[in-house]
């Protein structure tokens, strides 16, 4: 665990972030002298704050007037935080029709880091069911969703995420890395990947890839439930359902996949 930040780096983000929020539509760029003012904190502060964060892209300056204005690395991860809201609306009918014919709990994920975050769940109508994933962070390198995203993704995405320290959720979990290698490849053949009790005790799933217009894996469209019901022959029944859903979702975002 990482030790916490001290009191002056808190400090210091915290005045940075309140900088960043200081830039508006009626308002969108300022001077070292106007920040100052407006934050209450010395020139020298903002002066220093301002440098900081022009070096990591967050602004950017006006070499017309010397004035500050938000760089593009904001607008490119606006765009990420849009693309996902983009992806689980255009998702949601799919997801419900998915649901109905499955009658399991459906989800849909994205890849944030090494985890998988669940942006939709529509739970089962049975008794018996997964807990609701909704918001909620999981493993990529042992979840059905995760490693659909991850045989799409690229190698480096891979790597990185392999790297990190693989634990056991539960006694079937595989950490081994060259298993997983072989696993992402056998997913990348199929167009399907399968957690068979691998992220949750008594928990199977099945999962496929979902692209966006520009040919790149963007989340996966899972179905999971207990394994008296997904057992091995009902996840391969299933897998066409959840693999046209995910296709449908694809087109509806623009993925043409006959376009190389």
């Amino acid at each position: 665990m990482s030790s916490p930040l001290p009191a002056a780096a808190l400090s210091s983000v915290t005045n940075a972030l309140r900088l960043l929020k200081v830039f508006t539509a009626e308002e969108p760029e300022w001077g070292i002298t106007d920040l100052a003012r407006h934050l209450g904190v010395a020139k020298s502060t903002v002066h220093r704050l301002v440098s900081s964060l022009v070096l990591e892209g967050f602004l950017e300056q006006n070499q017309d007037n010397g004035r500050y204005r938000l760089g593009l690395l904001l607008f490119s991860m606006g765009t990420m935080v849009r693309r996902r809201m983009d992806v689980a609306e255009q998702a949601a009918v799919h997801l419900r029709h998915l649901a109905q014919q499955s009658q399991e709990t459906v989800h849909l994920a994205v890849l944030n880091d090494d985890e998988i975050l669940y942006l939709r769940n529509i739970e089962s109508p049975h008794a018996i069911r997964p807990r609701s994933y909704l918001g909620v962070r999981m493993p990529a390198f042992c979840t059905s969703e995760g490693r659909a995203i991850l045989a799409h993704s690229p190698a480096a995405v891979v790597t990185r995420v392999l790297s990190e320290k693989l634990v056991n959720r539960t006694p079937f979990t595989i950490t081994h890395k060259k298993v997983l290698m072989a696993k992402l490849a056998e997913v990348l053949a199929q167009g399907y990947a399968v957690d068979q009790e691998e992220s949750e005790h008594a928990m199977c799933g099945v999962a496929a890839p979902i692209f966006g217009a520009n040919g790149e894996v963007v989340a996966a469209v899972g179905v999971v439930g207990p394994i008296h019901r997904l057992g091995k022959t009902q996840l391969r029944k299933l897998a066409p359902q959840v693999t046209r859903t995910a296709q449908t979702i694809s087109a509806q975002l623009g993925y043409d996949k006959r376009v190389p």
